[in-house]
């Protein structure tokens, strides 16, 4: 009885995770374009990663150098925005352009708290860069 019971509760998590329907709306993109926005999409991901570090380290400066050339509103050219925004839903391109924006804010208040230790408006402000993350893929899938 005892592994009667535990195949079908195993057997039930797997179809609800492998059945459940994807409802991300789907983006059609060049395979250029795709293997870009997959390449920036990692890059963003290492510039979380280096942000925190510094941030750990009270390293403020580096942590906001970081946002603004990788993620910030300086980067945009980096990334082939302009280019890659053509291919894109509107809606998606509007919380890219949050998400550079917040990194941007990020990184002033990450800079002012190295003057006057408001650590908790920066963690707000990367908070608020993961968000537009999130949002992104919580919505769109790229194919």
């Amino acid at each position: 009885m005892k592994i009667f019971t535990r195949l079908l509760i195993f057997l039930l998590a797997f179809s609800t995770t492998v059945l459940a329907k994807d409802t991300r709306i789907k983006v059609e993109l060049p395979q250029m374009m795709r293997e870009h926005m997959m390449s920036n999409m990692r890059g963003h991901l290492q510039s979380l990663e280096a942000i925190t570090r510094h941030l750990s380290r009270h390293e403020y400066d580096q942590a906001a150098d970081v946002a603004e050339k990788t993620l910030g509103m300086s980067s945009l050219d980096t990334h082939g925005a302009s280019h890659l925004g053509k291919f894109m839903p509107a809606e998606m391109g509007r919380i890219g352009q949050q998400m550079h924006r917040a990194a941007s804010r990020f990184a002033v208040a990450t800079r002012d708290a190295e003057i006057d230790g408001g650590l908790n408006k920066a963690f707000a402000a990367l908070s608020d860069v993961m968000q537009q993350c999130l949002a992104c893929h919580a919505a769109y899938r790229v194919h």
